[in-house]
């Protein structure tokens, strides 16, 4: 090593090991600029320009507590970082596919007679978020208490926001990342979508939220048909698991098949259709909805009506 580099490696150490001092702490050394913020995105080439003239002896580039180059000898074992440019106005290096860890302050410390000259620039990397934890998908009953995370990683810091995607969309921002909601109705069971944002992308991830509750029967109605018709008994449940399905004449269960009836149930809705009413087939009945939280049911009648003049 010769001897302009012992002095210009040991104005480096100097420079270290008073890290935080002000720059007239270093003896005959001073501040020649700072230059502008260089923002770049993550995975983009960075290059580091230091201007030079004919009074410097050496220069030196350094990230932090790091030495990376002293004119042309490579310091830095990063494969990423390599020398571009060192000449006599100019001493340039490039930096690939730079990461987080790439962000921060950068030095060029230039040894000339009058002293150590020192200039600064900053490295702003913009990373895109990602979201690093999200609530998983969840069923719990009617009327508890539900607190939702998100939590993502990027550079500047995303903004995090909530909001339900279906089955009706509404916003719900919270700023910290959580979104409680209180005693819960099946009104707001469906899916979420957790937001990441800044200035670089998005990045967004959904869950399912089920409510769980016991039956409801929707009101029901009678039916009137006159003998030989067809009549459709109706019943639909709201409920969460769905509902299973049960017809009663009187005490009797009512199976697809007898009283020359079928059951169709999907769904929410369950139906009884008889498809030629006779006399046997009218009085009252019984649907039965359940699940595993409760018990529903509502009563209907099937009821005779006189056939009209133009159904002969």
């Amino acid at each position: 090593m010769n001897t302009a580099r012992c002095v210009i490696f040991m104005g480096v150490v100097i420079l270290v090991t008073q890290q935080g001092l002000p720059v007239d702490s270093y003896g005959d050394s001073h501040l020649d600029g700072v230059l502008a913020n260089i923002t770049v995105r993550q995975g983009e080439t960075v290059f580091l320009r230091c201007p030079q003239d004919d009074e410097k002896t050496l220069s030196a580039w350094l990230n932090r507590t790091n030495l990376l180059y002293t004119g042309e000898t490579k310091w830095t074992t990063d494969r990423r970082v390599s020398l571009e440019l060192l000449s006599r106005s100019e001493f340039v290096i490039r930096i690939d596919d730079v990461g987080i860890q790439e962000d921060g302050q950068y030095v060029c410390v230039s040894q000339t007679p009058r002293g150590m000259r020192k200039t600064v620039v900053y490295v702003i990397v913009q990373v895109p978020p990602k979201i690093t934890f999200l609530t998983e998908d969840m069923a719990l009953m009617e009327g508890s208490d539900v607190s939702l995370m998100c939590s993502a990683s990027g550079n500047p810091e995303p903004t995090i926001s909530w909001k339900r995607v279906s089955p009706t969309a509404y916003s719900l921002v919270s700023e910290d990342g959580y979104l409680e909601i209180k005693d819960i109705s099946r009104h707001r069971a469906g899916t979420y979508e957790c937001s990441a944002i800044n200035d670089v992308s998005t990045d967004a991830k959904t869950i399912e939220l089920k409510v769980n509750y016991p039956p409801t029967l929707m009101e029901v109605k009678d039916v009137g048909v006159p003998v030989g018709q067809q009549a459709v008994l109706g019943c639909e449940a709201e409920a969460e698991p769905a509902a299973n399905f049960e017809w009663y004449k009187d005490n009797e269960r009512v199976m697809s098949g007898s009283y020359n009836s079928e059951v169709e149930s999907q769904g929410k809705l369950s139906k009884l259709i008889f498809f030629n009413v006779s006399e046997a087939n009218y009085g009252n009945y019984s649907c039965v909805a359940k699940n595993n939280l409760g018990i529903a049911n509502a009563s209907m009648v099937l009821y005779a009506t006189k056939r009209s003049v133009l159904q002969g």
